[in-house]
C-alpha cells in the first residue's frame, strides 16, 4: 500500500551527509519502495558500484553490492514523468524492461536529459551534493564510496 508518508531520505554516505527531498507527487510507488528499504537497513553499507563523472553514481544493490542485484520485493512498474534529469536529481536504475526497477537508483551529477521520461525521477538532493561530488569514480571504483546508513522519514 502506498501511504505517501516519505518526504525526506537522509543518506549517511562516507564521503558525508546528503539530504533528499522524496516526490511522491511524481513517483508514489517508488518513493514507497526506497522508504521502506532505507527503514529495513537494506541501504546500510551499500557501495556506490558506478560512478560517472559528469553523468551519475549509482547505488543501491544491498545484495550483490556490484549492480547485479535488487531486493526481495517485486519489481516496480515504472512511473515516468516529466521532471528532468538534472544535477542532483535521483532516478531509479533499471534494466532494459522498463518496469524493472527494484532497489537501484542513481544520482546525476550534471544534466542527463537524454533519460527524461525514460527513468522514473523520485526525488533531488537539497544538501550535501558535495558529498556525491566526492564519491570514488570508476565502474566500479577501486575503493568504492559507500552508504553507512539510509533513514526515510
Amino acid at each position: 500500500m502506498v501511504d505517501n508518508s516519505f518526504h525526506t531520505l537522509t543518506l549517511e554516505l562516507d564521503t558525508g551527509t546528503v539530504k533528499i527531498k522524496l516526490r511522491p507527487d511524481l513517483a508514489p510507488n517508488h518513493v514507497q519502495r526506497i522508504g521502506e528499504l532505507a527503514n529495513e537497513g537494506y541501504y546500510n553499507n551499500v557501495p556506490f558500484h558506478r560512478v560517472i563523472p559528469g553523468f551519475m553514481a549509482q547505488g543501491g544493490d544491498g545484495k550483490n553490492f556490484n549492480g547485479t542485484g535488487g531486493s526481495s520485493k517485486p519489481n516496480l512498474k515504472q512511473e515516468f514523468n516529466a521532471e528532468p534529469h538534472v544535477r542532483g536529481v535521483c532516478s531509479m536504475a533499471r534494466t532494459n524492461d522498463p518496469n524493472s526497477a527494484n532497489s537501484q537508483f542513481f544520482i546525476c551529477f550534471d544534466d542527463a536529459r537524454f533519460l527524461d521520461r525514460q527513468y522514473t525521477v523520485w526525488g533531488v538532493v537539497e544538501e550535501g551534493m558535495e558529498a556525491v561530488d566526492a564519491l570514488p569514480k570508476g565502474e566500479p571504483p577501486k575503493a568504492p564510496g559507500k552508504i553507512i546508513s539510509a533513514r526515510a522519514e
